[in-house]
């Protein structure tokens, strides 16, 4: 597939140049959204919605009901709308224990400490939930330290049970980072239930993410290459395959006429991790720039006409210093500073609202 057309049909899929109406809208389209850092994930659906939301108004779906943040694949927080945590979780979960049953061990993780911090986190659940300093207090209360990861591997492991998920922002002075650790089952009003999770789990990365193929969805996924041809076979004739190995959803979302060319994305964008080749959209002298590095962080990007051009960072944006841009390769036009300007001023109203 032409450079060009990829990353037009990817940028279109993504909603970065066709927009949903909301963002729940947005959220339900992509699936799951990385988010382990908060800020970045929900800048991802606001800059996927139509009109501007602002942060404010994504807490809101958050604390609502519609939007959950769970360990949903790779070990990974992503934003999910809540009616999908459950089945994606029965595709992803026992690959998700497989990944981390050595670290665990390490932690001296066990189904006795599992099921005690389960019996004296739920009934402290029921009213509101818990922070995650409420939850180590829990654990602590009962002799169990969660120093050394061993708190966040547990949450991670109730989360994987599907006994808890981080919903409703709690609420602080300026932008709001955390989350209350919730019952799913108190939390969550209705779970959909597709006939076949593992092909309806393709279906959605594809409909988010196409022009793709599976090496790309097992990436995203961290299910193996077995299983994710699995999923492709299963998917067969909800998905187009364009090419051979690539696909793309059959019902892609109408371009918006006034979609800018010049975008500012946040750190760890589906549009630039998802795929197990990032090359598309962004020149390969450039990779070790955006990351991930050795401290696993994956910049802040600024995108022009689908390709990755410099970095940013929110705290850099909120003080209007200038981005990191590349040096444009022989041939590209010059990077146009205002309407780079402008998409970093974008970002700066979704925080200040």
């Amino acid at each position: 597939m032409k450079s060009a057309s990829l990353l037009s049909e990817r940028l279109r899929s993504h909603r970065l140049t066709a927009p949903a109406s909301s963002v729940s809208d947005a959220a339900a389209h992509m699936l799951a959204v990385q988010s382990q850092d908060f800020t970045a994930g929900r800048w991802a659906l606001a800059a996927r919605t139509r009109n501007e939301p602002t942060l404010r108004l994504v807490d809101r779906a958050f604390d609502r009901g519609d939007l959950v943040r769970a360990w949903t694949m790779r070990g990974t927080l992503h934003i999910i709308p809540a009616c999908d945590l459950r089945w994606v979780l029965s595709v992803t979960g026992d690959r998700q224990r497989q990944q981390g049953a050595t670290r665990k061990r390490e932690l001296g993780i066990d189904d006795e400490m599992v099921a005690a911090v389960t019996r004296a986190a739920q009934p402290r659940l029921r009213d509101g939930g818990l922070t995650r300093a409420e939850m180590f207090e829990v654990f602590t209360g009962i002799g169990v330290d969660p120093g050394g990861q061993r708190g966040i591997h547990l949450l991670n492991v109730l989360t994987l049970d599907g006994l808890i998920c981080q919903g409703p922002v709690s609420a602080r002075e300026g932008i709001a980072r955390e989350q209350r650790f919730v019952l799913v089952d108190q939390h969550i009003r209705e779970h959909a239930a597709p006939s076949d999770p593992l092909a309806e789990l393709f279906v959605r990365y594809i409909d988010g993410h196409g022009p793709a193929g599976v090496p790309d969805f097992a990436w995203w996924s961290g299910l193996t290459l077995g299983q994710s041809r699995e999923a492709r076979d299963r998917a067969a004739g909800r998905v187009v395959e364009i090419e051979e190995g690539v696909f793309v959803s059959g019902a892609r979302p109408r371009r918006s006429s006034s979609a800018a060319a010049v975008l500012a994305l946040g750190a760890f964008d589906e549009y630039y991790i998802s795929y197990a080749d990032r090359t598309a959209v962004c020149a390969p002298e450039h990779l070790a720039a955006v990351g991930p590095g050795k401290n696993g962080m994956v910049r802040a990007t600024i995108i022009a006409d689908g390709r990755v051009i410099g970095c940013w960072t929110h705290a850099s944006a909120s003080l209007h210093a200038p981005p990191d841009l590349f040096e444009p390769a022989p041939g590209d036009g010059a990077v146009d500073d205002e309407a780079v300007r402008t998409a970093l001023a974008r970002f700066t109203r979704f925080l200040d609202g």
